[in-house]
């Protein structure tokens, strides 16, 4: 896909068990013209489906309210344009898309300025970073999902006010047909024959992915978790050689040619294998060995949300067999996994197409993120200048 240089913050690792086996304006609706949950509570203040009563009885209140305003969701992002298309056949409710380019640091600013507006997002996918300090700032209701149970908790706030959905390993993205010998590794990368051909998914200061390739770039260069400056000084290294170039990657750069390598999220690179088949462009995707990172993306509701049933019914669909395969079948590795795997719902085929890995992923703490991210906003620019 493409969420763009703006796609998403710092995200939580997954295990490798996990990942082998992110206009006009108007006044909000009165709450209570949209149903009411179980014992006359208000939908923005159930905590699980059990406050509805039934499942039924959220679908009826998600029904009554008709809509949901989602944001920073392209379509060919981890499959997100069948997921929406899914929900609205499936529930009849109308998905109104917004920025689909847009990033994390946008979503929470859309939150914080258009609270009591009917076109507030109603639900967010985060990077793990955001989702973070979204709940820190008490922008997210709790939610626990009917899946609750199955997500590991070091993959969800205790509270529910978010919790990971999907991820990915970085991956090196490379158009055969372009480039003669594919890099396999960041130590590649190096090499004069990618001079003018390197590319990240955009900035790394605002873009998930692309601070994901930076992370890994420090792993693959004797640098850590605490200590990202080692990225930061290869991509400073590659600028100056020529190979990199600061041109975000897209389907469209891809296509025409402008960024034949692309570091990436693996699930966006197997996509780009799939979406250019027959367009001249033969893409061959890598996780390379040297620099082993994965990361996850995190859900979370807006605490006053316009549509609140509607986002509560949102998050039950993503979280269930159904939505999780979808996310599967856009590469991505849904955070179920491996519960789907052990109760056989898991769909075997597409697992059967997700990029294979060697090595394992290793596993940064909230403080080493928050560090990174002070870092990278503080030297990106210099380094590259």
């Amino acid at each position: 896909m493409l969420r763009s240089s703006a796609r998403r913050g710092a995200a939580v690792l997954l295990s490798a068990a996990v990942l082998t086996t992110l206009s006009a304006c108007g006044a909000a609706p009165d709450p209570k013209s949209a149903g009411e949950a179980k014992n006359g509570a208000q939908p923005g203040a159930a905590a699980s489906v059990a406050d509805f009563g039934s499942m039924e009885a959220l679908v009826a209140a998600a029904q009554k309210e008709g809509r949901l305003n989602v944001i920073a969701l392209p379509p060919d992002w981890a499959n997100y344009g069948e997921i929406i298309k899914a929900f609205e056949a499936k529930y009849k409710i109308k998905v109104n898309s917004e920025n689909p380019d847009a990033s994390s640091a946008d979503e929470i600013a859309a939150v914080k300025s258009r609270k009591g507006q009917k076109r507030a997002p109603d639900v967010m996918d985060l990077g793990i970073a955001f989702a973070r300090s979204g709940a820190a700032e008490n922008l997210f209701a709790p939610y626990k999902v009917t899946a609750w149970d199955k997500i590991p908790d070091s993959q969800k706030d205790a509270d529910g006010r978010w919790y990971n959905d999907y991820g990915g390993y970085v991956s090196i993205g490379c158009d055969a047909a372009r480039i003669p010998t594919c890099p396999q590794t960041f130590a590649d990368l190096q090499k004069p024959e990618y001079k003018g051909k390197v590319a990240l998914n955009g900035n790394p200061t605002k873009s998930g992915s692309a601070f994901g390739g930076v992370y890994a770039a420090a792993l693959a260069n004797k640098g850590s978790f605490a200590d990202i400056q080692p990225g930061i000084d290869f991509f400073g290294q590659l600028k100056k050689s020529g190979n990199f170039i600061p041109v975000e990657s897209t389907p469209a750069t891809v296509e025409k040619g402008e960024t034949p390598i692309s570091i990436d999220w693996d699930y966006l690179n197997a996509g780009y294998a799939e979406q250019f088949k027959g367009k001249g462009v033969d893409w061959k995707v890598a996780i390379p060995t040297d620099g082993v990172f994965a990361q996850f993306y995190s859900q979370a509701i807006n605490k006053e949300a316009p549509n609140p049933a509607a986002a509560r019914l949102w998050m039950e669909f993503l979280y269930s067999a159904e939505g999780q395969n979808l996310w599967l079948k856009g590469h991505a590795r849904p955070v179920l996994l491996p519960s789907m795997t052990q109760d056989g719902t898991v769909d075997k085929t597409a697992v059967a197409t997700l990029p294979q890995v060697t090595g394992t992923p290793t596993f940064p703490a909230s403080t080493e993120l928050d560090k990174a991210k002070a870092t990278l906003a503080e030297k990106w620019d210099k380094a590259l200048s």
